[in-house]
């Protein structure tokens, strides 16, 4: 399933509720439909900022590894795929994170599932 976040003030940003989940917990919010105004944009940067540093500060997870390599067996065979090598947090919450700073400028609501 995906989300879509949407604000005056950027372009709408398309993700997998999984992913955007970690994201709405972070900031208390109900994942299915909800809405970041603009008196709350600037504790939500900050949380976010303080989750990528976080994140950046923490290797990846054995567990992660483990799901990423689960694909090859033990010789490392592929059948000639590519490796999938993960995204981290602060990859994949960048985009949103610039909406919400554009919505922060802009003084606009960032709301999804509406």
């Amino acid at each position: 399933m995906l989300i879509t976040f949407k604000s005056k003030a950027a372009a709408e940003i398309t993700m997998y509720k999984e992913h955007a989940r970690r994201i709405l917990d972070l900031l208390q919010k109900n994942s299915d439909r909800g809405v970041i105004t603009p008196a709350e944009l600037p504790l939500a940067i900050q949380t976010i900022e303080a989750a990528v540093a976080d994140s950046r500060a923490h290797p990846i997870s054995d567990e992660v590894s483990r799901d990423v390599n689960a694909h090859h067996n033990e010789n490392g065979d592929d059948h000639d795929h590519e490796k999938p090598e993960p995204i981290n947090f602060a990859t994949r919450v960048y985009p949103l994170l610039e909406m919400l700073h554009a919505a922060n400028k802009m003084q606009r609501e960032v709301m999804w599932g509406v």
